[in-house]
């Protein structure tokens, strides 16, 4: 009889005990990624029909700055965004519909992460799969909201740097880069917890020492902030900064709670 292929299957018990061979567990990442790359695939189909929503929101920022401006600064074509190139229209809505196509299967993607270690973990550690991937895609939605919600400020920090006496003149590339660069910035920033928590699972951290290292880690997460947002303002540095000197303290709670 046919095999059914590994995702309609159930594990076997070398699968489920994580006794696997190197050639198994070669085959195991083989599979893992297959279906990763058939997702974000599936997810890029969707992304195709929500690229004009999706620019209509990243550009209702600029289009907010623009309309701020004195009628003699603002730039010629408007709020509207240009380009030069005769590729560059096509290789930036491509980019976009493979961000959304990302973002959309993202929840595959990380199941798919997380059964991959699963052999390595315990029983007990094995059922937060669901709890896992649910946790990672509210925080890293949590973080593209924030990014959005401080990208007006942002930009205006930017544009505004020069001075008066200079017109915005913004490339769709550009823009739409920065935007696509920032919001994964937040995005996955805000997947530290899950990484605090899953190190503290497998015995690397412990509760103690998350108090102990509480103010280099703090030193560290401000100057993360400072180099991983593109914009380098103040206000995206703080929105990013905070939530996750949070997201420390919680996870500390968290280990207590864990009786690690």
């Amino acid at each position: 009889m046919p095999t059914l292929p590994k995702f309609l299957r159930r594990p076997t018990p070398s699968e489920r005990t994580g006794t696997m061979t190197v050639v198994e567990h070669l085959e195991e990442l083989r599979h893992r990624i297959v279906v990763s790359v058939i997702a974000v695939l599936g997810g890029g189909i969707l992304g195709w029909f929500l690229y004009q929503p999706f620019m209509n929101l990243v550009n209702n920022p600029f289009c907010d700055y623009v309309n701020g401006l004195p009628a003699d600064r603002r730039p010629p074509a408007g709020c509207r965004l240009v380009f030069s190139g005769p590729v560059d229209a096509m290789l930036i809505k491509l980019k976009v519909v493979l961000f959304l196509g990302l973002f959309l299967a993202l929840p595959v993607l990380l199941y798919q992460l997380w059964a991959f270690i699963v052999p390595g973990l315990t029983a007990r550690e094995r059922k937060l799969s669901v709890p896992f991937v649910v946790a990672s895609m509210l925080l890293f939605l949590l973080g593209a909201v924030f990014a959005l919600f401080t990208l007006p400020k942002g930009l205006g920090f930017l544009l505004g740097f020069a001075g008066p006496d200079v017109t915005p003149l913004i490339s769709f590339p550009s823009y739409v880069g920065f935007v696509v660069l920032v919001t994964l910035a937040f995005g996955v920033s805000f997947e530290f917890p899950i990484l605090l928590v899953f190190l503290t699972m497998v015995g690397v951290l412990s509760s103690a020492k998350l108090r102990a290292w509480r103010r280099w880690a703090i030193l560290g997460i401000s100057v993360f902030a400072a180099v991983i947002t593109p914009s380098s303002d103040p206000y995206s540095m703080l929105a990013l900064m905070l939530p996750m000197v949070f997201f420390y303290e919680a996870s500390i709670i968290i280990a207590r709670l864990m009786k690690k």
